[in-house]
């Protein structure tokens, strides 16, 4: 029997490992894809000025639809951890 709860436990710090890493990729690739998303934006609107409200308005757009992927990511690395 303590062979199993060893086993157990290990798999358990294993989980929460593997949470505490998926939490901080996922917080990461937002970081990166914000940052392609903002360096798109700015080219774009230097090639063509008269089109930035256009492209400010998808940018914040897409910004979001990422902070909220990047979100549910963190908040499932979280539970990993916790549950």
């Amino acid at each position: 029997m303590s062979l199993l709860n060893t086993i157990l436990l290990a798999a358990d710090g294993l989980a929460k490992a593997g949470g505490a890493i998926g939490a901080g990729v996922a917080a990461l690739g937002a970081g990166v894809g914000i940052g392609q998303i903002g360096k798109g934006a700015v080219e774009a609107i230097s090639r063509q000025p008269e089109a930035s409200g256009d492209i400010r308005a998808n940018m914040i757009l897409t910004a979001a639809f990422v902070e909220g992927v990047a979100l549910f990511g963190v908040i499932a690395g979280l539970l990993a951890i916790v549950l």
